[in-house]
C-alpha cells in the first residue's frame, strides 16, 4: 500500500467513525441519562436518509432539507418522549427491548407506505461536487471532507455544550444522580425530553448526511444500531467522549480490515470489542464525561 492509498484509508477511517460517533452519542446519552435500552435508535439513522431524499427531491435544496430535516427530528424525538418513552424508565430493560423493538416494526411499516420497499439515492449537492487531489492522480471526494468536518464541528459543539453550560451540567448530574437533580427543583421531565430530542436529531441527521454518500434502502438502520451499541459499550455507558474515541477506533478497525484481511473484517470489531471489556469491563471513560 502507497502513502496516497494509506491517506486515503485514512480518511475514510475518520469519515465513517465520526458518522458512528454522531448516531451513537444519541445513543448513550439516552441510554447512560434514561437508562433506555432503545433499539429502535437505528431506525432513526432511517428516517433521515429517507428524509434526505424526500426533502431533496421536494426543496432541490440540500441545505434547506437538512434544516427542515432537523426541525422534524426534533419535534419527532420530543413527541416520542412525551408519548412513549417516558412511560419506560421504570419498567425492566426486557420490556424496554421489547417495546423499542416494536417501534422499529411500526416505523418500518410507515416507511413501506410512505415511500415504498426501493432503493434510492440522493445526489451530491453541485457546490460539494468533485474532488481533491491527493497524489498520483487519485482524488478524494469534496463531501466526504465536509460531512467529516460537519461532524467534528458537532462533536466540538457536544463538548462545548455538555462541559460548559449549565443545561450540560443538569445533564450530566442527570446522569449521575435523577432524584438529587430532581430534589433541586429541577424539572427532570423537560430534561429527559430535551435530550431524546437531541438524541433523535442528532441520528436522524446523520442519516440525512450520509445519504448522498450511501444508498437509501429499507431496514438499513438494524446494521448500524449493531454497532452504535459496540461504540457505547466500548466508551463507557453515558460518556460522549467515550463514544468518540471508541467510534474512531472502529472506523479504523473496519476500515483497515477489509483492506488486508476482507474475510475476517466483520469480526474484528467484536475482537476489538472484547479485548478492551476484559481489559476495561466499564468502558473506556466513566459516565458523564
Amino acid at each position: 500500500m502507497d502513502l496516497t492509498t494509506f491517506l486515503i484509508q485514512c480518511l475514510n477511517s475518520v469519515q465513517y467513525g465520526l458518522l458512528l460517533f454522531l448516531i451513537a452519542s444519541g445513543l448513550t446519552l439516552i441510554f447512560g441519562i434514561m437508562g433506555v435500552i432503545n433499539l429502535a435508535h437505528g431506525s432513526f439513522y432511517m428516517i433521515g436518509a429517507y428524509l434526505a431524499f424526500t426533502l431533496s427531491s421536494l426543496t432541490g435544496n440540500f441545505v434547506l432539507s437538512l434544516v427542515i430535516g432537523i426541525v422534524l427530528a426534533v419535534a419527532l424525538g420530543y413527541l416520542l418522549e412525551w408519548g412513549f418513552f417516558s412511560f419506560l424508565y421504570e419498567r425492566e430493560h426486557l420490556q424496554q427491548v421489547l417495546m423499542t423493538y416494536g417501534l422499529i416494526l411500526v416505523f418500518e411499516a410507515l416507511r413501506s407506505i410512505l415511500v415504498g420497499d426501493d432503493v434510492h439515492g440522493v445526489p451530491v449537492p453541485s457546490w460539494l461536487a468533485g474532488g481533491v487531489e491527493i497524489g498520483h492522480g487519485m482524488t478524494y471526494p469534496i463531501y466526504r471532507l465536509f460531512l467529516s468536518g460537519v461532524c467534528l464541528a458537532l462533536a466540538a459543539g457536544m463538548y462545548f455544550l455538555i462541559k460548559k453550560t449549565r443545561l450540560g451540567m443538569m445533564v450530566r448530574a442527570g446522569a449521575t444522580d435523577r432524584d438529587m437533580v430532581q430534589s433541586l427543583g429541577i424539572n427532570i421531565s423537560l430534561l429527559y425530553r430535551l435530550v431524546f430530542a437531541g438524541g433523535v436529531a442528532l441520528a436522524v441527521f446523520a442519516g440525512m448526511i450520509a445519504a448522498p454518500v450511501a444508498s437509501v434502502y429499507p431496514n438499513m438502520g438494524h446494521s448500524i444500531i449493531i454497532i452504535c451499541f459496540v461504540v457505547v459499550v466500548i466508551g463507557g455507558i453515558g460518556s460522549v467522549k467515550g463514544a468518540l474515541v471508541a467510534a474512531l477506533l472502529i472506523g479504523f478497525v473496519d476500515t483497515f480490515g477489509k483492506v488486508f484481511w476482507q474475510e475476517a473484517s466483520g469480526a474484528l470489531i467484536y475482537v476489538l470489542m472484547a479485548i478492551i471489556l476484559i481489559w476495561r469491563p466499564e468502558g473506556l471513560f466513566k459516565q458523564g464525561t
